[in-house]
């Protein structure tokens, strides 16, 4: 790819990642192209489908969170980095599940089309995991699967809970997505559970 193409898809992904982020998955490509200060030819000449498109975002956002649960597995303080990882996971959730839903609506097969990530994903939870079990931070009973599950649930659980209908009209205040004091108490709940206080 020309340096000039490399750009401009660059480009594209970032413009449509604010797009995508502002407006949810189902935004117009017209609105990324703007975004990205091109034309929307020169976007379908990246991204044939507005599938292609989010299909690329969100692949940049696996990846991304990848290297960063890599470095998390490196970190000098494990039970801190733990605790990140739980947080981070749970609070990006909202954004991750509309991903996946638009691209299953589209027919994309969303388990085997990121599978390498996702193994990339697991395998450096499963460090962060073990570190922080090593130095006491985590409870040794928990395993990578129950971590995974815990994410899941504190991630659905402002599905479930009239409190967080007041926390939403807070949340319209400050530009916070809908549900993310409620994901953020669950969260926190459930690592009190699994963390040893400091």
């Amino acid at each position: 790819m020309r340096a000039d193409a490399r750009r401009n898809r660059e480009r594209l992904l970032d413009a449509a990642e604010k797009v995508f982020a502002a407006r949810g998955p189902a935004a117009a490509t017209e609105e990324v192209a703007k975004e990205a200060g091109v034309g929307v030819g020169t976007l379908f000449r990246h991204f044939p489908t507005k599938e292609a498109l989010l299909e690329a975002v969100f692949q940049a956002r696996m990846d991304a969170g990848a290297a960063r649960m890599e470095e998390l597995a490196d970190a000098a303080d494990p039970g801190a980095a733990f605790r990140e990882m739980f947080l981070r996971n749970v609070e990006e959730s909202r954004s991750k599940i509309a991903y996946i839903n638009a691209l299953a609506t589209a027919g994309v097969d969303v388990d085997g089309s990121f599978e390498d990530t996702k193994k990339r994903l697991r395998a450096a939870l499963g460090v962060v995991l073990e570190r922080a079990q090593e130095t006491g931070d985590v409870r040794p009973d928990v395993t990578a699967a129950d971590v995974i599950a815990l994410m899941v649930g504190a991630a659905r659980a402002a599905e479930h809970t009239d409190a967080d209908a007041a926390a939403d009209v807070a949340t319209e205040r400050d530009g916070t997505a809908p549900g993310t004091a409620a994901r953020a108490h669950a969260a926190e709940v459930v690592l009190d559970g699994l963390t040893r206080r400091r």
